[in-house]
């Protein structure tokens, strides 16, 4: 009869003493869990996701966890401080560490997608602003490339477009054309237009382009993306199948990152390439060894000056090389000389 009373009372007391354990591992009897959870709740999260933001606010220390809902810099804060904490356990190359990272960054990106200027695009052409790249296309199908030199009320400046050569005597005055540009920290644009002038014999020659108020808004941004000027190398691949992150010891071609996100960057090369091609790219973030692969979505030819700017959609890098990008990209330990970098730029993905 005695044990019959006893084991209740053991059970208890075990379950008791587990309970305890966990609350000390998970942030103790001094966590604020519901306010922590009530916040988490009204930023939009579920509680599973609550569960990861409450663990990385407690393996980071934070004096006030529930700041991690209030704004980017305390995110990035966090992921600093978890960061520092993981590579002084050297734990930084464990499937588990790199797995829990990789969630927190994916709440980073959330909340950075959550910011005004992405949720809100633009109306009308009139609020392009001066330096915008755009592509124009005629009925015929020919792709030239341009930017905005100056926007005005009454009509939109560009600078005169690069492409195919057109035959004696062709001039862009009353030409219809179609205008795609993606607008830095937010999506890609498309809008119809017509030539109102053709200033080609000018010192700088120039396009007049009509305004458009009705602006169609697709491929919302997937990714961050920042500007980069990064020495790297290049190898051409067979084909997409041959990807990997192994790092080459072998001397590739090379190439300058001109930008670089977790889905995708682009190459400075030396003459032409052609879409579809595969290869891949190695270069340095800090103290690692960047490998990425990828192909070759769109290009950006300069014929006067014979290179290309390569746009390239990336295979999905593993979660250790995902975060050792992206912990570049949101600029976490202040490592991005340019700090004018941290602006998105145009992109394909």
């Amino acid at each position: 009869m005695f044990w019959l009373w006893l084991a209740p009372v053991l059970l208890a007391v075990l379950f008791l003493l587990g309970f305890i354990a966990w609350l000390a591992a998970n942030g103790g009897l001094g966590f604020p869990w519901i306010r922590f959870y009530m916040k988490g709740k009204e930023s939009g999260f579920k509680v599973p996701e609550i569960n990861t933001l409450r663990r990385a606010a407690v393996e980071a220390e934070m004096d006030n966890p529930v700041s991690i809902f209030s704004s980017i810099r305390v995110l990035d804060r966090t992921i600093r401080a978890l960061i520092l904490r993981f590579r002084a356990r050297q734990k930084m190359e464990e499937p588990a560490t790199n797995s829990f990272l990789a969630d927190i960054f994916e709440f980073r990106k959330r909340v950075e997608f959550n910011l005004p200027r992405y949720r809100n695009g633009i109306k009308s052409s009139r609020e392009l602003m001066a330096g915008q790249r755009i592509r124009m296309t005629l009925p015929g199908g020919s792709t030239f490339h341009s930017q905005v030199v100056e926007n005005l009320r009454k009509y939109m400046a560009v600078a005169y477009p690069v492409g195919k050569n057109m035959p004696p005597g062709f001039t862009w005055k009353a030409q219809r054309v179609n205008v795609y540009f993606w607008r830095a920290e937010d999506a890609g644009y498309y809008f119809e237009s017509k030539v109102l002038d053709d200033f080609l014999n000018r010192k700088f020659p120039i396009l007049y382009l009509a305004h458009s108020d009705t602006l169609i808004r697709s491929q919302k941004r997937g990714s961050v993306r920042v500007e980069t000027d990064l020495s790297c190398q290049i190898y051409h691949l067979q084909n997409i199948k041959q990807a990997s992150e192994s790092v080459e010891t072998a001397a590739g071609y090379k190439a300058r990152l001109v930008d670089l996100s977790e889905d995708g960057f682009a190459l400075l090369v030396g003459g032409k390439a052609k879409v579809g091609l595969a290869m891949k790219t190695q270069f340095a973030l800090g103290d690692q060894t960047i490998t990425m692969s990828g192909t070759i979505r769109g290009i950006t030819f300069d014929e006067k000056k014979n290179r290309s700017i390569l746009h390239i959609q990336a295979v999905p890098p593993s979660d250790k090389t995902r975060n050792a990008i992206l912990t570049y990209v949101y600029d976490v330990f202040d490592e991005r000389k340019d700090k004018n970098a941290k602006k998105q730029v145009p992109g394909l993905f």
